[in-house]
């Protein structure tokens, strides 16, 4: 009857989201493979493979290869990082090594060494009218912007 809600409550921790923690002074080496939420504090060597959420705090060190959905970094990672969604991170972060995202969001103050490819570039060759066209913009041609600078 109480015991119910407390345990509960308990198991709820951090608003209802369940998450895995690994928390600072923690030395793991080797591959890890998570589903959910994951944030990691301490040290890290290997390979992590997440299919949502890699928080990384600013005591941990991350040595390898981390692929996963998004990326949020505060700590220290050498290495390579492939995120479906994106990548971000934070001061003070440190990143050594190459970087592979749609979407690549860095403070200031973050210290970033590395390549980021950030998928296919537009197509240059496409006149601008079509290059709009593939932005989902709506097609002016250049008469009705004569038409309309010339009723200003």
């Amino acid at each position: 009857m109480w015991g119910e809600k407390e345990k509960t409550k308990r198991e709820a921790g951090f608003g209802q989201e369940f998450y895995t923690f690994l928390g600072k002074g923690v030395d793991f080496k080797g591959k890890a493979q998570f589903e959910g939420t994951v944030r990691v504090d301490g040290n890290f060597e290997g390979e992590i493979t997440i299919d949502d959420t890699l928080i990384i705090g600013e005591t941990a060190l991350i040595k390898g290869t981390i692929t996963g959905g998004t990326i949020v970094c505060s700590g220290r990672i050498e290495g390579v990082i492939t995120a479906n969604k994106k990548i971000q991170l934070l001061q003070p972060a440190v990143l050594i090594g190459d970087v592979h995202t749609p979407t690549f969001a860095m403070e200031e103050g973050v210290y970033f060494q590395g390549e980021c490819d950030m998928g296919a570039a537009p197509n240059l060759d496409m006149d601008l009218d079509e290059r709009i066209l593939s932005n989902g913009q709506a097609k002016t041609s250049s008469a009705e912007l004569e038409t309309e600078s010339l009723s200003l």
